[in-house]
């Protein structure tokens, strides 16, 4: 029980950055100072914490809070993704927007 509240705070405690990076990426339309093998290494450690809990059979809120996590990291890449086309496009003299 206690294992399982200390694991939830740090998922709790990493899970804060994530809408404010998210947030800042959609504000900024840029990817600067993203780093996508930082963001794809994060997303796998997220996809092992979570299939840990579904191999021991542990599916509780904290599996939850794994799940929620792994899909705004998720979102961040995407955003990543989208932004970088849209820069890659402006910088070969494409047209630019959405």
């Amino acid at each position: 029980m206690i294992a399982d509240i200390l694991e939830s705070g740090m998922l709790v405690s990493f899970g804060f950055a994530w809408p404010v990076t998210i947030l800042k990426t959609l504000s900024c339309k840029s990817t600067a100072g993203k780093s996508l093998p930082f963001m794809l290494i994060v997303l796998v450690g997220y996809v092992f914490g979570l299939s840990a809990k579904f191999f021991r059979g542990d599916l509780n809120y904290v599996a939850l809070l794994y799940f929620i996590n792994l899909l705004m990291v998720l979102a961040d890449t995407l955003l990543y993704f989208h932004y970088r086309r849209l820069e890659r496009a402006g910088a070969a003299g494409g047209p630019k927007g959405p």
